[in-house]
């Protein structure tokens, strides 16, 4: 979305250079509404904000990260219990 791919005609499709762009002001926006309803530190949003100076892709890519992490962090882990009980098909005599 923010990366073009500069091709020469005459060089190989690997060897592609990859061109990064800075976000606008509408990705901006977009980037603090995905924080919005989440506890971060002011220094993630920083620099989040720092990295979509140079590149608005990569500034995503952390974003999304952050807030995984941050989800699975906060994710209450279900614990797999075996419950035992008395058998009523042998009686003790």
């Amino acid at each position: 979305m923010y990366k073009a791919l500069i091709e020469d005609i005459f060089s190989d499709p690997e060897e592609t250079e990859e061109t990064t762009f800075p976000a606008t002001d509408k990705d901006l926006l977009i980037l603090t509404e995905k924080f919005l309803g989440f506890e971060i530190p002011s220094k993630v949003f920083l620099q989040a904000i720092a990295i979509a100076d140079y590149d608005g892709a990569a500034a995503f890519r952390y974003v999304d990260n952050y807030l995984t992490t941050l989800k699975n962090k906060n994710k209450p882990k279900h614990k797999k219990l075996l419950v035992l009980g008395a058998s009523t098909k042998y009686d003790n005599n």
